[in-house]
């Protein structure tokens, strides 16, 4: 798979290169190009905005190959993180006599390597692929899509990409706050002992399908789609007719946004942006048909908030999820999980970005008292003009109201009790 996408990358640059022999390769070049004498060819501008869920690539300055014309823009890109992590368990779930410590999950990782290519034909399709390296299996592949502009209000991907659900995964993964996402999103939640096999979390990430979307008059947005519900570890259609409903068994994901101050950019903080005045409210909400190896049916829903002005970003969001499982399985029970956090950052100078957030999470089931309270802060640090950020942050794990000690022993097993992270990540 490796050896054919680059074999693609590089047909595609030999196809465009001779039609673009004069071209410059970078947005420097062709803007000083475009200033000069009026007998010189006036090139196209270049908006690479193309939402590629990894890099920002509005105004970037990269290497760039595109036609005179400006109808096939083709821009490379790479984002790697490397971070150093510390996490302290308690003794829960620790079994001593197999010499198990504390400190566990410490040491390097490398959590994204991410390689690919974007850029948009003929000012109607926009595509973008990207490999990550730091995954296996079915994630290799991160995404792969391509949309179609029939004009903004209307707009059509297909592929591989982020379903709608969620300001936190929606935000561009080289532009998040904190280098970790909030717990209560990405960790799985408990069910009761003999179901432990069903372990659905919030979020839904990337998947394959099909998504209607747009933007009506710079202030309404809108996401409709449908997808495998099998999340991004499988590339293959693997699923049925629900037994139940009697309808494909697959993801059914909405999205509805308003911004009135303009399109809100996926980032939770920029150098670049220190200037800006932009706000989203959002209401999302899906049915997974038949996941979870066919056993449930999982309903979400979400709010969420986002604004950035001038030096400072605030966001925050509530998700639900109905667990239910299908007749097959012969249990009657509904399990509700509720979750949400509120962050904010600020730069206190041009490149330094403070951070704090508050994480909760009804883990056990809104069945049982007590909740996890998980609270960070963290620093961002901007290097100038070469592309590099570093992140630190550290996140406590609380427990609290929690009838029995059991209920209070599992509702954090996996989970650190103290954990930091620094992550160095460079882009272009």
């Amino acid at each position: 798979m490796k050896t054919s996408i680059i074999a693609f990358a590089a047909i595609a640059a030999a196809n465009i290169l001779p039609a673009a022999a004069e071209v410059p390769t970078s947005s420097d070049s062709i803007a000083a190009q475009s200033e000069q004498s009026s007998h010189k060819v006036k090139y196209a501008p270049i908006d690479l905005d193309t939402d590629n869920g990894v890099v920002s690539l509005a105004g970037s300055k990269g290497f760039t190959i595109q036609t005179k014309k400006g109808d096939f823009i083709f821009k490379p890109y790479m984002l790697v993180q490397t971070s150093g992590n510390f996490n302290w368990y308690d003794d829960e779930g620790l079994d001593k006599a197999y010499n198990q410590d504390n400190v566990e999950n410490t040491g390097f990782a490398i959590p994204n390597a991410i390689l690919g290519f974007t850029g948009k034909a003929f000012n109607k399709v926009t595509f973008n692929l990207s490999i990550n390296a730091a995954k296996s299996g079915g994630n290799l592949l991160q995404q792969a899509w391509f949309d179609v502009k029939f004009k903004n209000p209307l707009q059509l991907r297909v592929g591989k990409f982020k379903t709608p659900f969620s300001h936190a995964y929606l935000t561009t993964l080289g532009e998040t706050l904190f280098p970790q996402l909030p717990t209560s999103l990405t960790t799985a939640t408990i069910m009761p002992y003999v179901l432990n096999a069903v372990t659905p979390s919030m979020s839904t990430g990337f998947d394959l399908g099909v998504e209607l979307h747009g933007v009506v008059k710079d202030r309404f947005g809108y996401e409709v789609g449908l997808f495998n519900g099998t999340g991004s570890s499988v590339n293959v259609a693997s699923k049925t007719l629900s037994d139940d409903w009697h309808i494909p068994s697959l993801l059914y994901a909405g999205r509805l946004t308003y911004m009135p101050w303009g399109v809100m950019p996926s980032t939770q903080g920029n150098p670049n942006m220190l200037h800006e005045r932009k706000m989203l409210i959002g209401l999302s909400g899906s049915m997974n048909v038949e996941s979870e190896n066919e056993s449930t049916n999982d309903a979400r829903v979400g709010a969420e908030f986002a604004m950035i002005y001038n030096r400072l970003y605030l966001a925050g969001e509530m998700y639900w999820m109905n667990v239910g499982f299908t007749k097959r399985q012969k249990i009657d029970e509904h399990y509700n999980y509720l979750g949400g956090y509120v962050q904010a950052g600020y730069f206190v100078a041009p490149r330094v970005q403070v951070a704090a957030r508050y994480d909760f999470m009804n883990r056990n089931s809104t069945s049982k008292d007590g909740f996890l309270n998980m609270p960070a802060v963290g620093v961002n640090y901007f290097f100038k003009g070469c592309n590099l950020k570093l992140q630190a942050m550290y996140q406590y794990t609380g427990r609290k109201g929690h009838e029995t000690q059991l209920d209070r022993d599992n509702d954090n097993l996996g989970l650190a009790t103290h954990s930091a992270t620094v992550q160095l990540q460079y882009y272009f």
